[in-house]
């Protein structure tokens, strides 16, 4: 046998046994019980008491739902395993976040953080040059003052303003963004032929997993209660307001959707204002956490 076959016979050895692993862990989380809704409510209660078992038992319970995100982002040059773990990074993070007094189920919620954690490893995997350790720390720091500036100020920081709040030089901070850009393609297809673009996988760090969760949590809530008013107080609103993602509409460009006049949607719109306002509490307590 030469040394070409060796090598293959080498590399077919580590994918049996990268896949007797994945299928290890795949049948033992196929065990794992799912919970009810009640049962997240009360183990997030006893998670906020301090019970390191509650908070393990919802982490369990989960890890199927890290493994079918993980699956979209399955990529030849990244270990299927290493994703998934990462991931299940991502589910503990969530863990500690989740709060039972929002009233939501906890998978809608971790799936954000287990996305976030997803795409940030990927960047970084793929970044094109490594840094030396302590070039790596000072890059951490670098990542985790950005975010923390991005909230506090509401737009990206400038390299001035990072060095000055890490206390090191701007000529440091240029140089440890430029050695750390990434360098990917386009587009990177999956196991479906789907593909996910390169924003995607870019970190971005003005955006927070939270805040859209919640967003998008009061925008379905707000809609949920507007399916209440009567179909053309709703479409108003809808319109008026941008519910439905698309621009603002005038009076005048909602009474032509709607076959009515100006003047009859400008009442429409009062009369709806006013019902709602009769579920101002029901929506305060929803919007409250975005």
């Amino acid at each position: 046998m030469n040394a070409k076959q060796k090598k293959s016979n080498l590399a077919k050895t580590r994918v049996s046994a990268t896949d007797d692993i994945l299928q290890t862990y795949f049948t033992q989380i196929k065990k794992i019980p799912l919970l009810s809704f009640e049962e997240e409510l009360e183990l997030s209660r006893q998670i906020q008491a301090g019970d390191s078992a509650a908070r393990q038992k919802l982490i369990e319970a989960n890890l199927r739902l890290v493994v079918k995100i993980a699956c979209s982002y399955k990529t030849p040059d990244v270990a299927f395993m290493d994703i998934i773990q990462e991931g299940n990074m991502g589910l503990m993070y969530a863990t500690e976040k989740y709060d039972h007094k929002r009233h939501f189920r906890f998978s809608t919620y971790a799936h954000w953080w287990i996305r976030q954690f997803i795409t940030r490893f990927l960047t970084n995997k793929r970044r094109a040059i490594r840094l030396p350790h302590r070039k790596e720390e000072v890059l951490r720091k670098i990542q985790q003052n950005i975010h923390a500036l991005t909230q506090r100020l509401s737009r990206q920081p400038s390299d001035q303003e990072i060095a000055d709040d890490l206390g090191i030089s701007v000529e440091e901070v240029n140089f440890v963004l430029n050695m750390t850009s990434s360098q990917l393609p386009l587009e990177i297809a999956d196991e479906e032929d789907d593909t996910l673009s390169i924003l995607e996988l870019h970190e971005d760090y003005t955006y927070s997993p939270e805040c859209e969760f919640f967003r998008q949590f009061s925008r379905d809530d707000t809609l949920r209660i507007l399916n209440r008013l009567q179909a053309n107080e709703k479409w108003v609103l809808v319109y008026r307001f941008q519910l439905n993602g698309g621009k603002k509409c005038t009076l005048r460009n909602i009474g032509n959707k709607l076959g009515l006049s100006p003047e009859t949607v400008r009442q429409i719109e009062i009369r709806a204002l006013k019902k709602m306002r009769t579920h101002a509490e029901e929506l305060r307590e929803s919007l409250s956490a975005s």
